[in-house]
């Protein structure tokens, strides 16, 4: 009995033991890949920068944008009623209560009901326009980031080179190569920090711009579709 509670014992050990030797080595390398990027030069604290700003922009738009993009259907079946029953007031408090861009959009245009349908489906298009806009907001400084962080990460490389190659120079005949290749790797990482942010922004840029067309296309849908009721109540 005791020497199957030591056998089970040992065993434990050396999983626990074997645990504990991953963590130290991811914890190893993690911490290389660290010290790598702090070594990388003053450029990459602008990419790191860069990063936060990506990442802070696509969370907080993608938000608006998504809540932007609900399609509520009762919304238009309502409008319809009240319209129809003339109750245009009842209409403009229902816009004004949702408080979306295509409630916005509409509750534009019962403003205007009275006027001629092109004045009225004018000022529709105009109003989704600055809706559109400001859903767009913080877009061009993403589209900025996908640009210059991999040229930040280019010039901070250059740089290194640079600095490797005037070493050489003052070293004379007593050159370290080691050294030199170690300084021009370490400035490779900006390179390669500057991509991967710059391709990490170009998805979410991608993916922000997806969705406003999506917007796009159900603000256009609402406009026809309260462009329709008007219609019929003028018959």
């Amino acid at each position: 009995m005791l020497n199957l509670i030591l056998v089970q014992a040992a065993q434990n050990f050396t999983e626990a033991a074997n645990v504990t030797s991953k963590a130290v080595q991811h914890e190893g390398l993690m911490q290389e890949i660290f010290e790598t990027v702090m070594k990388s030069g003053p450029l990459m604290i602008p990419i790191v920068l860069l990063s936060v700003v990506a990442i802070f922009i696509f969370l907080e738009r993608y938000i608006v944008i998504l809540k932007a993009g609900r399609v509520d259907s009762r919304l238009m079946t309502k409008l319809r009623g009240y319209i129809q029953d003339g109750k245009i007031d009842s209409a403009f408090s229902l816009c004004h209560k949702r408080n979306t861009p295509t409630s916005r959009m509409i509750g534009n245009g019962i403003s205007r009901i009275g006027r001629s349908f092109a004045d009225v489906n004018s000022s529709i298009e105009n109003f989704a326009s600055l809706e559109i806009s400001r859903l767009e907001k913080r877009l061009p400084l993403l589209a900025s980031v996908v640009g210059g962080a991999p040229m930040l990460g280019i010039l901070g490389t250059a740089i290194g080179i640079i600095q490797a190659l005037n070493e050489m120079v003052k070293s004379g005949n007593n050159i370290d190569l080691t050294l030199i290749l170690t300084g021009i790797y370490q400035t490779l990482g900006t390179t390669i920090a500057g991509f991967i942010v710059g391709l990490i922004a170009y998805f979410a840029y991608n993916i922000l711009v997806a969705s406003v067309q999506r917007v796009v296309v159900n603000l256009k849908s609402a406009n026809s579709e309260f462009m329709d009721m008007l219609n019929e109540q003028a018959k």
